[in-house]
């Protein structure tokens, strides 16, 4: 995101394969979501079908925007994605708002509510009392940021261990809660369910397929690659988070997911009893702990990014050699996070409150992404890598997804007051990166 450096001579090898590709893709969307997204997707629509329908219109939604956006990366290869998109498409005013907003909003707020995962199933293990989900949220944030701080790498062995790990308990699930007893049918909710609301927590459990058009320049024979591995990785998800969630409906069903704060080891409770409720509850806290460790690693360093474009956030662009690490952006992100956190914890679920405050501004610069892809037609044609197939279909869906999103996640303000005021209070945050952008242009 920062000042364009170019390598002379040296380029990315391609050397990915399909395979390769598609379990990087894996990676990097199946997260902690999938323990807690379900019991709220449940609350908001009004039968079984319907529940199974949101989620097979999230891989949908998933693919045309993995499609679009891994264009929009072959046309621009270097270091920025969304940043370097919006810079190009509408200028640097858009670009800076984007870079503040996810400094201050998107990726604080993704932290915290991951930070809030953590909480909910560490207290199913060791309970601290009515506010414990926060209190373990904090530590987990604090500690994280502490640890990243003191410069500890992040081991790839490590990482391969926990996402097996993550894919095993999830296989579990799904197949244990396919042999527990038949949970009693759902009564159907009074004049259906929001659907609208369900989508946002379904396509934020797809979240993470935008670091897809990243990989592009690295894949062998890109041209024919890129969309086996984007098509592979989505339809294997789906089908993932359709299994695991035919596993919660078939242990809890509707009724019992819509009053679950820990959806996963409540299922593996009624299978396996407390035993196996514990074990469910260890893996989703690792693995909410790995994905808010890799948000918080590359959180701070666009934030570094964005201190060194901009003198006015420069204090944000000091590296500190002893651990080699941003040093100055950790603390900022960290402090914002718990600030977040804090105020997530006089809410009635933490989790919610943080995707309300999140959500309008990450859908609104999705289809400022989207909307970039035409306004790059309209000026150079078709692109020399990879084109998004069935033009402007495919991008016109991805847009009309990201209307429909953005304004679903407005809407938000009426599904209740706490979650209402952090819906305004995150689209007023993204709002005061526009005169401070004046500002700086003035420095």
């Amino acid at each position: 995101m920062g000042s364009e450096q170019k390598s002379v001579g040296a380029a990315p090898r391609r050397l990915l394969t399909v395979p390769d590709g598609v379990l990087l893709v894996i990676g990097m969307v199946v997260g902690a979501g999938i323990f807690k997204a379900p019991s709220i997707v449940a609350g908001n629509v009004s039968s079984g079908l319907e529940f199974a329908l949101v989620w097979i219109a999230g891989g949908v939604a998933s693919l045309c925007g993995a499609l679009v956006y891994t264009e929009l990366s072959g046309r621009f290869p270097e270091t920025g994605g969304e940043y370097r998109f919006l810079q190009r498409a509408y200028g640097s005013g858009a670009s800076f708002v984007f870079a503040w907003s996810r400094m201050t909003v998107v990726q604080t707020g993704a932290i915290a509510a991951v930070a809030f995962v953590f909480g909910d199933y560490a207290q199913q293990i060791l309970p601290l009392g009515a506010r414990g989900g926060a209190i373990y949220a904090a530590l987990g944030v604090a500690a994280l940021t502490a640890l990243n701080l003191a410069g500890t790498p992040q081991g790839k062995g490590l990482q391969k261990v926990l996402s097996a790990a993550l894919f095993i308990a999830l296989a579990a699930i799904a197949v244990a809660g396919l042999l527990a007893p038949a949970a009693p049918a759902a009564v159907a909710k009074a004049g259906g369910g929001d659907l609208g609301l369900a989508m946002i927590f379904v396509l934020l459990t797809y979240g993470g397929w935008n670091e897809a058009a990243y990989i592009a320049g690295e894949v062998h024979e890109p041209r024919r690659n890129m969309l086996r591995i984007l098509v592979g990785s989505i339809l294997a998800i789906t089908a993932l988070y359709l299994l695991v969630n035919l596993g919660y409906y078939s242990a809890l069903g509707l009724a019992g997911m819509r009053e679950s704060k820990a959806v996963a080891a409540d299922a593996m409770r009624l299978a396996a009893g407390g035993g196996g409720a514990t074990v469910i509850a260890l893996v989703v806290c690792v693995s909410a702990l790995t994905t808010m460790n890799a948000a918080i690693i590359t959180g701070a360093r666009s934030n570094y990014a964005f201190g060194r474009d901009f003198p006015i956030f420069g204090f944000l662009g000091a590296w500190r050699e002893a651990g080699s690490t941003p040093a100055n952006a950790l603390l900022l992100q960290g402090a914002l996070t718990l600030l977040l956190v804090l105020a997530g914890s006089f809410t009635p679920d933490g989790f919610s409150s943080m995707v309300a405050y999140t959500t309008p501004v990450f859908w609104s610069f999705f289809l400022l992404c989207g909307i970039a892809l035409f306004v790059f037609r309209a000026r150079a044609g078709r692109a020399e890598t990879f084109c998004v197939p069935l033009f402007p279909l495919v991008p016109l869906v991805f847009c009309a997804t990201c209307a429909y999103m953005l304004y679903s996640s407005v809407n938000y303000v009426r599904f209740a007051v706490s979650f209402g005021n952090a819906v305004l209070a995150g689209i007023a945050v993204m709002a005061l990166g526009i005169p401070l952008y004046f500002l700086a242009r003035r420095r």
